[in-house]
């Protein structure tokens, strides 16, 4: 079994008690990845990285979707976890949201006017004709998606996860990955939100919980080994 200081080596490392941490101890194990990972790639749109690698706190009056700094930070290492999962040859799903004039709204929270670039991909990390692009238009990257379907089809039983938003998206799509019994990796340097204190606790959370947070090393290390 992994040491303490192993499992919680992460970016939550002197947020928490060590009363906090005694509590937690039972969740302490080893994290892997499962035998047939896909890869999972959660809202890397243009409209989160709008306004440049500012603070959100910043350009958000300007940009409400942004993630600012911590979206284009991410660039690099989630640019090298999907060239090593390409040379793995893991099937790689990109989940993103649907433009429409007439798009479902769950809260009154502003919002800039949309087009319809803004739910493309990024450039940085642009889908291949042999990628699954599946659109959603909720939280979850399976709640009224194909993507479950796509998953058992496939005969997957895990995932290795990147994007945005850690606390919202990310989050929902973990949980509802683990309630639908895939095993979940999340790839720490590929995840990001526009908080970073909800970007640390959601980790924290889900680390203990439903999924094996991991980081970049170790995933490439993983997967260029099998």
């Amino acid at each position: 079994m992994a040491s303490k200081e192993e499992f919680e080596n992460h970016c939550w490392q002197g947020l928490y008690s060590d009363e906090d941490y005694k509590t937690y101890a039972p969740f302490i194990r080893e994290t892997c990845i499962g035998k047939k990972p896909a890869v999972l790639v959660i809202d890397l749109y243009n409209l989160v990285y709008k306004g440049g690698s500012h603070p959100p706190h910043e350009i958000t009056e300007e940009f409400p979707g942004t993630c600012g700094k911590y979206a284009h930070e991410a660039i690099e290492p989630t640019v090298r976890l999907l060239e090593s999962c390409r040379s793995a040859e893991l099937p790689i799903y990109y989940v993103s949201g649907q433009f429409s004039e007439n798009r479902v709204r769950s809260t009154r929270r502003k919002r800039a006017p949309l087009i319809e670039s803004d739910y493309e991909i990024h450039d940085a990390f642009k889908p291949l004709a042999k990628d699954v692009i599946v659109r959603k238009e909720r939280a979850s990257s399976f709640f009224g998606t194909p993507l479950l379907a796509h998953l058992i089809q496939n005969n997957h039983d895990s995932l290795i996860v990147c994007g945005e938003s850690t606390s919202g998206c990310v989050r929902s799509s973990v949980v509802d990955a683990y309630s639908n019994g895939f095993h979940i990796s999340i790839v720490e340097e590929c995840v990001f939100d526009r908080s970073e204190i909800a970007h640390k606790v959601s980790l924290f959370d889900l680390h203990h919980k439903y999924a094996d947070v991991m980081h970049l090393s170790e995933v490439i290390g993983v997967i260029s080994s099998r």
